[in-house]
């Protein structure tokens, strides 16, 4: 639509007319202000316009004017706050009129309108039209002054959004979880780093906006819906733990649902956080398996205790019974001697398990110094050379030089070394080949570790968690009293090690013992 048209010819309101007509848009911007004091300057005929304006930072002003106006020229300075204490100002000169009205919105200073105006019958229109443009400027200027002010609030606040949210966005990328947020139409709403790194490695840019069941194809459609509608309709948390063997080996994923509401009581998405928990679940196990053993040795110490009374009580008869054997027959005492002898070896045997039990429930300790780990095994290897079942053993020696000495008895170390080298003997039945290969810990700089690894029958994933308890042999009957383990693993316990073990029947085993260093 066209705008109205002036009927008078008026050259003031002609002149007003173009003003308004530039602050059309509403903001008096640089270039605007300059269009205004070149439309008073020109159609004034004045002979200075200049339009001072307070800068952003209140501690000055700055004229906009005309080119080659001496204002405009670098340190060009002018007294303008006092000229605006002053108040509105019309002071005669040879030049003609000195016209100076301060620009005041409410109680605010803006700046100053600044002319000459030459003397002539139009002095008094230009007077009246530069008073009616400043009443016109103030406001105008005013209302562009908050816009910008709320320009830079809304920039303000947009940026510190901005940055929260990358905050929070880098907190959700730095968990070590996985974890994904889908909404009410099953479509993948957040999906971070972590997750990206998952078993099926889809990575953000390819999952977010799909439906869940599209990117998560290996698990069943029906299943996973069940669910995500469970956690949408009952508002609970859901967490469930599942076992996983995408990666090659075995895994194990805490998953928990967590309903979660936008902007209502109603819930609108539901994040899925996975936690691979398998390096817990072994912690949980070793601790079980440390409980568990130390309850046997308190109960195995106050039991053998007791049995050890017996048996010197019949120690005691059978060696009575022995000296009075001389007065029996001699058939008779042939088979008395016989007796005698069976009564001594199980009497000698009892007390060996005994003198186990209470080596496993409570340890013997002795001096505890710096060892070369290195040393100790070579010390066990050449204690076990002259055994006749280990010379057919292939030996493979693989120590590194170098490693850092362990605080440690050496005696009880050594005994733990040749329990596990004996029982690595007795699996490959005295043929096969036994590593002995030391290192550092790649988990912990703080550690070393030993590893003997054999080539014998393996141990099944039913018997790993019990091969530690007391008694616990798959020896056949007299090939062992079970003890030996135990007993190792309470001297490894004692020094603040640990014991880790691999097998696979029909291929061997491998026993990694974790010791700490100074």
């Amino acid at each position: 639509m066209a705008a109205p048209q002036l009927h008078s010819d008026h050259p003031g309101l002609k002149i007003i007319a173009e003003v308004t007509a530039i602050f059309a848009a509403g903001f008096a911007s640089e270039d605007a202000l300059a269009q205004v004091v070149g439309v008073l300057r020109r159609g004034l005929a004045l002979r200075r316009c200049r339009l001072w304006r307070r800068h952003p930072t209140g501690d000055g002003f700055t004229p906009v004017t005309m080119p080659g106006d001496e204002a405009a020229l670098i340190g060009f300075a002018a007294p303008v706050a006092e000229w605006i204490e002053q108040g509105p100002r019309w002071e005669t000169s040879t030049a003609g009129a000195l016209l100076r009205l301060p620009l005041l919105h409410e109680t605010t200073t803006l700046g100053l309108l600044e002319a000459i105006v030459p003397e002539g019958r139009f002095q008094g229109v230009a007077h009246d039209v530069l008073v009616v443009v400043a009443q016109i400027l103030a406001p105008v200027i005013a209302g562009t002054e908050l816009s910008q002010d709320l320009a830079s609030e809304v920039a303000l606040r947009t940026r510190e959004m901005d940055a929260q949210r990358g905050f929070a966005a880098k907190i959700i990328d730095s968990l070590p979880v996985g974890l994904y947020v889908i909404d009410r139409s099953y479509r993948i709403r957040a999906w971070n780093r972590k997750r990206e790194a998952g078993t099926q490695g889809v990575t953000r840019e390819e999952a977010v906006g799909q439906e869940i069941f599209d990117v998560l194809d290996r698990q069943p459609r029906g299943l996973l819906k069940r669910e995500f509608d469970r956690v949408f309709d009952s508002g609970e948390i859901q967490q469930m733990e599942m076992e996983s063997q995408a990666s090659g080996g075995k895994r194990y994923y805490r998953i928990t649902k967590i309903p979660m509401r936008q902007d209502s009581d109603d819930i609108s998405h539901v994040i899925t956080i996975g936690e691979d928990v398998t390096e817990w679940r072994d912690a949980q196990h070793r601790l079980a398996e440390a409980e568990k053993l130390a309850a046997v040795g308190q109960l195995a110490a106050g039991v053998m205790h007791e049995i050890n009374n017996p048996l010197a009580t019949i120690l005691a008869c059978s060696e009575a019974l022995a000296l009075r054997n001389e007065e029996l027959p001699p058939g008779p005492r042939q088979h008395a001697e016989e007796y005698l002898r069976i009564i001594d070896t199980e009497v000698q045997r009892c007390r060996r398990i005994v003198d186990g039990l209470l080596d496993f429930s409570r340890p013997k300790t002795g001096e505890k110094r710096l060892v070369d780990l290195n040393a100790l095994l070579e010390q066990t290897l050449f204690l076990l050379k002259h055994h006749d079942r280990f010379k057919r053993l292939a030996l493979v020696r693989e120590l590194t030089p170098g490693l850092r000495h362990l605080r440690a008895d050496p005696e009880r170390l050594i005994q733990s070394f040749m329990a596990l080298m004996l029982n690595a003997m007795d699996a490959m039945d005295s043929r096969g080949v036994l590593t002995v290969r030391t290192g550092r810990s790649p988990d912990r700089d703080d550690e070393i570790v030993v590893e003997l690894i054999d080539t014998g029958t393996g141990i099944t994933a039913d018997d790993i968690p019990k091969i530690f308890e007391p008694f616990f042999t798959t020896k056949p009957p007299g090939r062992g009293t079970g003890l030996g383990l135990s007993i190792c693993y309470g001297i490894i316990t004692d020094h603040r090690g640990r014991i880790d073990v691999a097998s696979q029947v029909g291929v061997g085993s491998t026993f990694k013992v974790y010791l700490p260093v100074e």
